[in-house]
């Protein structure tokens, strides 16, 4: 471990060199599968096919110690080690591991970004809180990670680069560790300058003339210079409070009786800010590495914790799978990613609730229970085609677009509720080409028309006129025999701009 003092930023740069070899160990050797053609003391090597060669993409800590490096031809490896595990390479498996180490280190800090391959780059400024010390938290993760069977090398440093170098690579640090284009490597190892400490040495201009500006940027970057961010996996939520358990909690209600605490603590600091929450996402770290994670939308910012509780155990209840603690939750957080503001509100004078506040209780339990994208509400849209008019959003999608233009009481609709995506071709006959449809065959049913209004014609968008693409349609109500009302539409000016128009049935009235 190397540890870098700043004064702005600290990074935890964790690397898994072993990551395929510890991956593999934890899936097969409990079901007692073993590798092919080797014993099960022999190296573990992982190959994959590059160029028509078998070539070792990892291998386990004993495979490094013999020599046996990524790239090494696998023939060449049998010949060194005659008797070797082989098991075919998983980027795929490996990807899903390293993310759910990723998952698991939000515990430390919710700027978790991948580092590939086998790394994670943590940004933990202001979050040894709780430990006294950045090199305690860093020694505290690489003793649970080894617990779970992992390896880890790790480094802090004031830029993500330079943690990434010294996780990674042997100190003094080889120019190496710059990881730059094979050519530039060479030839800086022809000048001389093998290690990092010996560019440092070298005036930059000099180095930017022969290597080029981004050369110079990254030795920047590597010697601690200069720091570019990391993009964290998740964005960052507005505010998370955390309680850690000196003993895993494995009771139910000891969990759910920290959560209404953690909810209390994230409602008063919403009231310093002004704001309320439209998204609580609570998060429970298992001792043994799993996570659970629970999450509840609103309609309307809140910061009531009695209703966020009740969202949450009505969430709890819903759950397919109810929650496992197994031997205990150690680290429980509650963070509210998307806020809005929230300014005190007016109780009314005789008392009790408004509407609109019993609505958007009703729809915030609907969408727990059932799912917030199946509760949905209608809008208006910033068109005059029909099927692009109205459109219906989740009930907790921010922002909230304009409400939905309801017909008068007892005017009949204009334009019906369901429409046919697409519209659904019919056969219709007419008195004269361009009037209304007097009979028409719609699913091999016959419906003879008695009443109709229109025609309500409406053009298409201006830039599909222009390019000459566009067709006017022109919509009639019509209503058969059996008082079956429908919603159609001639396709195309009849002569101007179709021989022959079609027709289309695009909607049904209740």
């Amino acid at each position: 471990m190397t540890r870098e003092s700043s004064v702005n930023r600290h990074y935890l740069a964790l690397y898994f060199p072993y990551l395929p070899a510890e991956r593999w160990t934890m899936e097969n050797i409990p079901k007692n599968i073993e590798a092919n053609a080797g014993p099960r003391d022999a190296p573990l090597v992982f190959t994959e096919k590059l160029k028509g060669a078998l070539r070792i993409a990892a291998t386990c800590p004993q495979g490094y110690a013999l020599g046996l490096t990524p790239g090494l031809a696998l023939a060449d490896a049998r010949a060194r080690v005659p008797k070797l595990c082989v098991v075919d390479h998983d980027p795929a498996g490996d990807a899903r591991l390293i993310t759910q180490v990723a998952d698991w280190c939000d515990r430390y800090t919710p700027m978790v970004a991948l580092d590939p391959p086998c790394g994670l780059m943590l940004d933990i400024t202001g979050c040894d809180h709780s430990f006294g010390e950045v090199e305690a938290l860093a020694a505290d993760a690489v003793a649970r990670l080894a617990h779970k069977g992992l390896d880890a090398c790790f480094a802090l440093a004031t830029t993500p680069d330079r943690a990434r170098a010294l996780a990674r690579f042997p100190t003094p640090l080889p120019v190496s560790a710059m990881e730059l284009a094979p050519d530039s490597e060479t030839a800086l190892r022809r000048a001389g300058l093998t290690l990092i400490a010996d560019l440092a040495a070298r005036p930059r201009t000099v180095l930017a003339a022969r290597f080029g500006a981004a050369m110079t940027a990254k030795l920047a970057r590597v010697l601690g210079e200069e720091d570019v961010h990391i993009t964290p996996r998740r964005a960052v939520p507005a505010l998370f409070v955390t309680r850690r358990f000196a003993e895993p909690a494995a009771r139910t209600d000891y969990v759910l009786a920290a959560l209404e605490g953690l909810i209390a603590e994230a409602a008063i600091l919403l009231d310093q800010r002004g704001a309320g929450g439209k998204r609580f996402d609570a998060s429970l770290f298992r001792s043994d590495g799993a996570v659970h994670t629970l999450s509840i939308a609103t309609g309307q910012p809140t910061r009531d914790p009695a209703l966020v509780t009740r969202l949450l155990r009505e969430r709890i209840d819903a759950l397919a799978d109810p929650l496992d603690p197994g031997f205990g939750y150690d680290l429980i957080r509650m963070a509210v990613p998307v806020t809005a503001p929230l300014s005190p509100a007016q109780l009314k004078l005789e008392g009790g609730e408004t509407i609109s506040a019993v609505t958007d209780a009703l729809m915030d339990r609907l969408g727990v229970r059932l799912g917030t994208g199946r509760v949905r509400r209608f809008a208006s849209g910033d068109s005059h085609i029909p099927e692009q008019a109205a459109f219906s959003f989740p009930v907790c999608a921010p922002p909230e677009p304009r409400p939905f233009a309801a017909p008068e009481p007892g005017e009949p609709p204009l334009r019906p509720l369901h429409l046919f995506d697409p519209p659904q071709r019919i056969e219709v006959m007419a008195e004269v080409p361009d009037g209304p449809p007097r009979r028409f065959r719609w699913r091999r049913a016959v419906h003879d028309v008695t009443r109709y209004e229109g025609p309500e014609r409406i053009a298409a968008e201006w830039w599909m006129r222009r390019d000459g693409k566009g067709l006017t349609r022109d919509y009639f109500r019509v209503e058969d025999e059996r008082g079956r009302r429908f919603w159609v539409f001639r396709h195309g000016l009849y002569g101007a701009e179709a021989a022959n128009p079609d027709w289309y049935m695009h909607g049904l009235f209740a």
